[in-house]
């Protein structure tokens, strides 16, 4: 028998050591990515202007004159208007969270990137603040400090909204913080959530992840030990050796007693989190008034929200009607149950009964705003790529760059914001329904924010823009055949009309059964097949120049399986439309989640292959279409050309 190749090599320490020491490379190349902030300029040089700044420091944090003059002037050089300080002593565990969340190198460019920063000093613009509803006190350096290390946090994550492609970091030489202990359970829990990130779900992840080292360490022999050992001596790998920019007060003792650290506060932090019920650090009182008013609405139950079922599909008018999928809510866990039904005879799928404008009202409150909207805000700003790919489907039907562009179903604002950097010269306004669209507004990531329904604006709009976009938009409407009339009407003739939709002929919609997570129920109302839509378009006076399928795919069937049941078995323990939870209630909740996690783990795996093949064979869980409006079209409902 030949003997296997590397025969000795133990796999599992192999390939975790291949993992860290890519950490290792990656984190110390961004390391040497940040800048470092020189020399203030002397009175000689001119002193930089420093009116329209403001300085905002954690507590107990000084910043002396000079570093403040050479912040602005950085600054102003480089085009920013938020700009975070690193302290040179930043400490070690800190400074390298901070360098696995943040690539420097792109962190500027990445308009959807999240705010990141290291919770002690950030230089901010006035009308950043002003903008952004921030009331900073003081004027430079004088009464803006006073702040805890969480508060900054969660100040950059928002003011990066406000400032997309014109905030940074800095290395500060003269600005210390001293040695600093590690963060109590409570403390670190309050920073994670300031970072958008579940301190539960990490602090579970630590602690495995000691579990393999030690695992590894102790029965892998050599691989085992050279695995945990590169663990152990990763934060001097990282922030040590001559020239580091950073250099952390607490570097030998971080790296010395890495292990015994790391388990303690992965310790502290899930014991912090079992103790603090869900949403613990929101407005109480809030909270309590929004329990009280579901408690009045649910009172008179949630049949009332529903419309009579209808006999025929909307579409085409044939009665041959079968249920498809019968679910309850598994986004919210409000109470309620939702039938779609599918037409035999074009296939087009819809929730049957549908809910009444009343009941649309109550499933969509608290999920793309209020007690949700932070949660669906970070879902949103991590779909870069799909933005830029539905932007650049434009590129090849068109010479110049379309003048005005309105998304429909904007939300937020997340692609208009995603899709300047492909078309910089564009006038990307947005319209919707919810308040979302003031902020965007706000937050410049659209010129002009239109809040309503899409029909409303019909005349108002006519024949205003170049390009009209529906992403993942009609399936959420009522009757999805008025807003492509809409559509036509809003467009200049020989505009552009792109759509989105989930497919409801994927294979994964059968293969998943309920637990397909673009069925999305309640919310969505209508999913047709592709041929329907192309019908239709062409009814409207529309020809479809583009259709995708593989590229418009969304890689989370199996997470958004695992998601939707994992939700089903342990919903929210802190939802206020359900009964106050018991500590028993809520220990279980943490209990499935936890459990969870290996499943987690193993859809992302199987996303990853099922979206690489959906990329390859042009079958996905999506379609996109790209369709121009004709410049001789029908003015009337079946009036001939």
């Amino acid at each position: 028998m030949t003997p296997p190749p590397f025969p000795r090599v133990r796999w599992t320490s192999a390939l975790t050591l291949a993992a860290l020491g890519a950490g290792t490379v990656r984190a110390r190349r961004r390391l040497r990515a940040v800048p470092v902030l020189p020399a203030p300029p002397t009175a000689a040089d001119g002193l930089p202007r420093a009116a329209g700044w403001r300085l905002l420091t954690a507590r107990g944090v000084e910043v002396n004159p000079a570093t403040f003059l050479a912040a602005c002037a950085h600054a102003d050089r480089a085009g920013l208007r938020v700009l975070d300080l690193l302290p040179a002593d930043l400490g070690a565990e800190r400074a390298l969270g901070l360098l696995r969340l943040v690539d420097p190198a792109g962190y500027r460019q990445d308009r959807l990137a999240e705010g990141r920063g290291a919770g002690y000093a950030v230089l901010v613009a006035e009308e950043v603040l002003a903008r952004a509803g921030v009331d900073p006190g003081g004027t430079g350096l004088e009464g803006a400090g006073g702040r805890e290390p969480a508060d900054l946090l969660a100040l950059v994550r928002r003011l990066k909204e406000y400032a997309a492609d014109s905030t940074g970091l800095a290395i500060a030489p003269a600005l210390s913080v001293g040695r600093a202990g590690d963060p109590a359970g409570p403390v670190r829990t309050a920073e994670l959530r300031a970072q958008g990130l579940p301190p539960g779900v990490l602090a579970g992840a630590q602690l495995a992840g000691l579990a393999l080292l030690a695992g590894l360490a102790g029965r892998q022999g050599r691989w085992g030990a050279a695995a945990a050992g590169l663990y152990w001596l990763q934060p001097y790998l990282v922030l040590g050796g001559p020239g580091a920019p950073l250099r952390p007060a607490d570097l030998p003792a971080a790296t010395a007693a890495r292990p015994a650290r790391s388990l303690a506060a992965a310790v502290r932090t899930a014991a912090a989190v079992l103790r603090t019920p869900d949403g613990a650090e929101a407005d109480t009182g809030s909270d309590t008034a929004r329990a009280a008013a579901y408690r009045a609405e649910l009172a008179f139950g949630t049949d009332r929200f529903l419309e009579p079922r209808r006999t025929d599909c909307p579409w085409c008018g044939s009665r041959q009607l079968f249920v498809r999928v019968r679910v309850p809510d598994l986004l919210q866990g409000k109470p309620g149950r939702f039938t779609l039904e599918q037409c035999a005879d074009c296939g087009h799928v819809f929730q049957n009964p549908r809910l009444t404008p009343d009941g649309l009202e109550f499933y969509y409150r608290d999920f793309y705003d209020g007690r949700g909207g932070e949660g669906a805000g970070t879902v949103f700003g991590r779909l870069g790529d799909s933005y830029r790919r539905r932007a650049e489907m434009l590129r090849p039907h068109t010479v110049d760059a379309p003048a005005s562009w309105l998304d429909v179903g904007t939300g937020h604002g997340h692609f208009c914001n995603a899709a300047r950097a492909v078309w910089p010269d564009t006038r990307f306004d947005g319209l919707d329904m919810g308040d979302g669209v003031g902020e965007a507004e706000r937050r410049g990531w659209v010129e002009t924010g239109f809040q309503g329904q899409f029909p409303e604006f019909a005349q108002k709009l006519a024949g205003r823009y170049e390009v009209v976009s529906m992403y993942h938009y009609l399936e959420h409407t009522r009757d999805p055949l008025t807003e492509l009339d809409t559509a036509a009407a809003v467009l200049a003739p020989g505009g552009f009309l792109a759509i989105e939709l989930p497919d409801p002929e994927s294979r994964m919609a059968r293969l998943l059964g309920p637990a397909w997570l673009p069925w999305f129920q309640p919310q969505h109302q209508h999913l047709m097949p592709a041929s329907n839509l192309r019908g239709a378009l062409a009814d409207r006076g529309f020809t479809v120049l583009a259709e995708e399928h593989g590229r418009a795919h969304q890689g989370n069937d199996f997470f958004g399986a695992v998601a939707l049941t994992t939700t089903r078995l342990a919903p929210d323990p802190g939802r206020p439309w359900a009964p106050p939870a018991t500590r028993r209630g809520r220990a279980l909740a943490h209990a499935v989640r936890a459990a969870a996690l290996p499943c987690f783990a193993g859809a992302a795996a199987l996303d990853a292959l099922r979206t690489a093949v959906a990329r390859r064979t042009d079958g996905g869980n999506a379609y996109r279409l790209l369709a121009r409006l004709d410049d001789r079209r029908p003015t009337a409902p079946g009036e001939d050309w």
